[in-house]
């Protein structure tokens, strides 16, 4: 029962952490007169990537054999999955819960040229990273060549998004920082230091939900597979989810889809890049069907954005269609690492 206990007290202090992570970036942005794209897609994107970078890395880096490869490698292409269809779903389903206070209802008020920017390069990356797992080894240098690419690709989205101008509609309508609440405006060392806390609570956080999971699985005899591929990936993309959900409550939806997609960009460019440089990257085929699953998911969005330059909570739920059909296949044991 202890583990139980322990599963919800860490969904707390992820849900606490992310709350107050959403406040300080939320006054970063502000500080550094940033668009909210670039405080969605790059400063929340990055700082609540960290549980689910933290695990290939540590699994590719400093793991023995092969083993610690082919973990590392699943988690790097399960991260992009997550995003753009668990993720993406339960941002539809945070519209639907908060339409009725929504001045917009169940629209998606994003900011057409970040969302459509983050889905582009997404699809373009991340399928540069699975098409190279095709590569044979003897044919390494285009293995390296193609990672150093990704590498620069996101260096330079960096650039593009920095480089926005601020959404002037957005000024004075920050709530209080929560460590300053006695001053109308912090200090920048006050805000990076709240922002600080929370991403070591939402990194311990998930730390401790994982770790609770797997004495729930040993416990209650879920098979490791399930474990590996379906609960831990889940846990590791909490911050994200909590942090959409609080944004889309407060008619943030730029903040909310870009916090998502910046991920998604971030996923899909440095962390393969790592997995490419750091192991023979072939992949098998139940990596292609989940590198498959996130593209689609990812262009049926992307094309919506183009149709119709906004999208639907409609849209997002379809992301849960295709982790279904994700599910699905790991059950029937077609997916496998």
């Amino acid at each position: 029962m202890s583990c139980i206990v322990m599963l919800v007290i860490s969904l707390g202090i992820i849900l606490i952490a992310a709350e107050v992570f959403v406040n300080g970036v939320e006054w970063l942005g502000n500080k550094l007169n940033l668009s909210e794209g670039a405080v969605g897609s790059v400063l929340a994107a990055v700082g609540t990537a960290l549980p689910e970078t933290i695990i290939p890395i540590i699994a590719i880096l400093f793991s023995h054999g092969s083993e610690g490869h082919e973990i590392g490698i699943g988690a790097i292409l399960g991260a992009p999955l997550m995003l753009a269809t668990l993720a993406m779903f339960v941002t539809g389903i945070a519209v639907l819960v908060f339409s009725r206070v929504r001045r917009q209802g169940k629209k998606v008020v994003a900011d057409y040229s970040s969302m459509s920017r983050d889905l582009g390069f997404f699809i373009i990356v991340y399928s540069a990273a699975i098409l190279t797992g095709l590569i044979p080894p003897a044919s390494r240098y285009w293995q390296l060549t193609i990672a150093g690419f990704m590498v620069f690709s996101y260096f330079w989205y960096l650039f593009v998004v920095v480089s926005e101008e601020r959404d002037i509609e957005s000024d004075g309508k920050l709530p209080a920082c929560y460590f300053a609440r006695k001053k109308e405006i912090p200090s920048l060392f006050t805000v990076l230091f709240q922002i600080t806390v929370a991403l070591v609570l939402i990194v311990l956080g998930a730390d401790l939900f994982v770790s609770a999971v797997k004495e729930a699985a040993f416990i209650y005899g879920v098979p490791a597979f399930v474990l590996a591929v379906i609960i831990t990936p889940i846990a590791t993309e909490l911050p994200e989810k909590f942090n959409s959900v609080i944004w889309i409550s407060r008619e943030k939806d730029t903040l909310a889809l870009g916090n998502i997609t910046g991920a998604m960009v971030f996923q899909s460019s440095l962390i393969p890049a790592l997995g490419i440089f750091f192991t023979d990257w072939q992949l098998t085929g139940g990596a292609f069907i989940t590198g498959a699953l996130a593209l689609a998911s990812a262009m049926v969005m992307f094309m919506e954005l183009k149709r119709k330059k906004h999208i639907t909570a409609l849209t997002l739920l379809v992301g849960g269609v295709f982790y279904g059909v994700f599910l699905l296949t790991v059950f029937k044991g077609l997916v496998a690492y």
